[in-house]
């Protein structure tokens, strides 16, 4: 089983981990793990060019996604699931759907709260959007 594990850090996606890691063992076969964090894009002011170089903002991107992947890298590796680590730039849950489907995963694990304003809803906007929007099945974890 191809499993899509969106994490952004927050308790929420480490909760989506946990509940991963404690589940391992309910599939036929370890889980292959697609660990995915999205970041929102960089806004385009005019002539940003002459000051920040498009490396600038990928080093930027990449930090700040392998911090947002940390304690999750870590706590796969604890548990010995394989996993493949990525980091996108986009809007969060229109990226987690592509990829998902892309990747041909069989089921996307999201946690309900992210750490966005609007997270304080019910679901969080993110895992609500996902779950509108996807054609592959979603596991939501509180």
């Amino acid at each position: 089983m191809k499993i899509l594990l969106a994490v952004d850090g927050s308790k929420p996606s480490l909760d989506a981990v946990d509940c991963l890691i404690q589940h391992a063992d309910w599939y036929r076969e370890k889980p292959s793990v697609e660990l995915l964090t999205v970041h929102a894009p960089v806004p385009k002011l005019p002539n940003m060019g002459k000051v920040v170089s498009k490396a600038q903002i990928q080093k930027y991107y990449d930090d700040e996604g392998q911090a947002s992947l940390a304690a999750a890298r870590k706590k796969l590796e604890g548990a010995g699931i394989p996993y493949e680590a990525r980091i996108l730039v986009g809007q969060a849950a229109d990226m987690i759907v592509k990829h998902a489907r892309d990747a041909r995963c069989d089921l996307i694990y999201i946690g309900t709260r992210g750490m966005s304003a609007v997270g304080k809803f019910l679901l969080g906007s993110t895992a609500t959007k996902v779950l509108q929007i996807s054609t592959v099945p979603v596991l939501l974890v509180k």
